[in-house]
């Protein structure tokens, strides 16, 4: 990708996202768009990137909050600032960005995750859901799930109970785990995912482009804290044909 590319394809949801209800720092939300175009390869290791005024005029932000991104980008170790030169592109697979468990990409690679919360529940764990957690209750998350503003996935979210008595749609942030350890003090250290097939569920939206019943692509993932203790499990319908399911190894 030249410069010219970057420029003409930096995604508008970027600068619409930091208004929403929930959303991350626009500084934050740069930067995990630039780290997820790295680790998808559209953005390759020794690349230069664009001036930081022509950046920032790209993501419509002041040089101050591209700056800002940028640090955030050489502390991950994902950006080379070199005096008087530029800033060049870092491979680091081992980066730990807020979204760098999430293995959804567009089939071009990368986007940048953004949520909408159709429902938050706390309730009794129902029969079918797997053993996970300490507590009998658990709070349930239905979201649609969009990369680049496209929607490409349905997502429900079960958090343990133990970790809380009540979780309240406004306390919620884009990032889930990011919430998670702002909130709780817990971070997701590992999860384990389980891909195959499945039917969309009955209480798919309307913006979502698969029916109901159509099978889709399907992830059901454990998700274990820092305390050794899987505090979540979800299921995720995803549209096999603008998404793909990406697990990169180191």
């Amino acid at each position: 990708m030249t410069n010219k590319d970057f420029i003409e394809t930096a995604t508008q949801d970027i600068i619409e996202t930091a208004t929403e209800m929930g959303a991350l720092p626009t500084y934050i939300q740069i930067a995990e768009h630039i780290s997820r175009e790295i680790n998808a390869g559209i953005l390759l290791e020794g690349q230069r990137l664009p001036g930081e005024r022509d950046m920032a005029k790209t993501y419509q932000v002041s040089v101050g909050t591209l700056r800002k991104s940028l640090a955030r980008l050489t502390e991950l170790g994902l950006l080379e600032r070199r005096q008087g030169s530029g800033n060049y592109i870092k491979k680091n697979l081992k980066s730990a960005t807020i979204y760098s468990l999430f293995r959804l990409e567009l089939r071009k690679g990368g986007g940048l995750p953004t949520a909408q919360l159709l429902s938050v529940e706390t309730m009794a764990k129902p029969d079918d859901l797997p053993n996970f957690g300490s507590a009998d209750f658990a709070h349930r998350l239905r979201r649609l799930r969009f990369l680049d503003d496209i929607p490409i996935a349905l997502e429900e979210i079960w958090l343990d109970g133990s970790i809380a008595d009540q979780i309240h749609h406004e306390q919620l942030s884009q990032s889930v785990y990011q919430f998670c350890k702002d909130e709780f003090n817990l971070w997701i250290s590992h999860a384990e995912d389980w891909v195959g097939l499945a039917s969309i569920p009955e209480w798919t939206p309307a913006p979502f482009p698969l029916k109901a019943g159509t099978i889709s692509g399907f992830i059901e993932r454990f998700g274990t804290a820092q305390t050794n203790q899987a505090i979540e499990f979800s299921r995720t319908w995803y549209d096999s044909d603008v998404a793909r399911y990406v697990a990169r190894l180191t």
